[in-house]
Parts: structure tokens; C-alpha cells; sequence
């Protein structure tokens, strides 16, 4: 809020090389980390990234995408408070609850930006943006950073949905009891898959 408040008095290649140096360094720092905890807080230092390459061209864009960044982050922490710490508990997240599996499935690939889903909006918008403003370097370097950020959430989700635990069970689902439901999560999981279309024209 402070930097929006004060985005007319920044240094505008001072605020675009930040916003590169944060998508590099938070797709570089997750992809060696097992915890999912520090792995979303990479996560978060590289949609920061995102949020200052158009803070100084385009605030309303900015906006948005930390609207959609904390919609979809969201699910994810209620998910990961409920299921699971480590990258390898995501094998054995379907045998606690399918649903949510899919959740944690959907939100993740929204994060890593990937169309047809909600994530891909702002940073679409953002990329058209700074093309627009003839910034093509910088967009660029902006795209082929956040391919680092993809193949985590990518790999995530391959742990999640496509790998087995490492030991035979007799049962296929785990006995469990009831937790208490957050009606919030598949709310927020159906915005962060289908509110592309309605990409706004800035």
C-alpha cells in the first residue's frame, strides 16, 4: 500500500529492475526448497515481482493482480493447515480427502499462471502492458523468469495428483475424522479457475 500510495514519486527502472530481481530470485529460491510453507513465501517474493513491474505504468493492474494473488493463495494455506507441511505428504493428500486434492491441484496451477485459468490474467495484462509501453526487454525477461515459478507448481502438482505413497496400503482411503468445513475454499477454487473470460480491458 505504501509503494502504491507513493508510485508517482519511484524511479520507474529502479522499480521494473525489482520487480525482475523478485521473479528471479523467488523462482530460483523455490526450487530447492521441501517445506511448502517456505516455498510459498518464494512464492510470494516472486508475485511481488509482478505486482511492481506495473505499479508505476498501471496501478489498477497492480490492484488486481494482488486482488487475484490473495484469492488464490487462500485455499492453498487453508489447504496445506489442514493436510499437509512437506512437499512429500502431497502423495498421500488423496487418501485424507479427494476434494481436497483437486483443490490443491487447481489452485497451484492458478498460481503458476498457467491459461486457461484465473492466474494467467494479470500476468497476461501485465506482459500487454509493458509491451504497450515499449518495455519488450523487460517482459521478457519478466516471461522466462516466471517459467521458474511454473515448474515448481508444476512439480507440486505432480506430487500431488500422479505419485503414490511409498508404502502399500490395505485401505484405500485413510480412516479420518470430520473436520469442519471452510466454505470459503471452493468458493475461492471456483473464481481462481474460471474468472479469465472476464479479463478486464486496461
Amino acid at each position: 500500500l505504501i509503494i502504491l500510495l507513493s508510485s508517482n514519486n519511484i524511479n520507474q527502472v529502479l522499480i521494473t529492475m525489482s520487480a525482475i530481481l523478485s521473479t528471479l530470485i523467488g523462482g530460483l529460491g523455490g526450487l530447492n526448497q521441501t517445506q511448502l510453507r517456505k516455498l510459498m513465501a518464494f512464492s510470494s517474493i516472486a508475485h511481488t515481482g509482478w505486482i511492481l513491474a506495473t505499479i508505476t505504468i498501471a496501478p489498477n493492474i497492480s490492484v488486481l493482480t494482488f486482488m487475484i494473488y490473495t484469492m488464490t493463495t487462500t485455499p492453498i494455506f487453508l489447504t496445506i493447515n489442514r493436510t499437509s507441511t512437506t512437499m512429500k505428504d502431497l502423495g498421500i493428500t488423496w487418501t485424507n480427502s479427494t476434494h481436497l486434492m483437486w483443490i490443491m491441484t487447481l489452485t497451484l496451477l492458478s498460481l503458476g499462471g498457467l491459461p486457461p485459468l484465473t492466474g494467467f490474467m494479470p500476468k497476461w495484462l501485465i506482459l500487454n502492458k509493458m509491451m504497450s509501453t515499449n518495455m519488450p526487454i523487460e517482459a521478457t525477461l519478466m516471461a522466462l523468469s516466471s517459467m521458474l515459478s511454473l515448474y515448481m507448481y508444476m512439480r507440486l502438482t505432480f506430487m500431488s495428483t500422479m505419485t503414490l505413497p511409498p508404502n502399500t496400503s490395505p485401505t484405500p482411503m485413510k480412516w479420518r475424522i470430520q473436520h469442519k468445513h471452510y466454505i470459503t475454499s471452493p468458493l475461492l477454487t471456483t473464481m481462481t479457475t474460471l474468472l479469465l473470460p472476464m479479463s478486464p480491458n486496461m
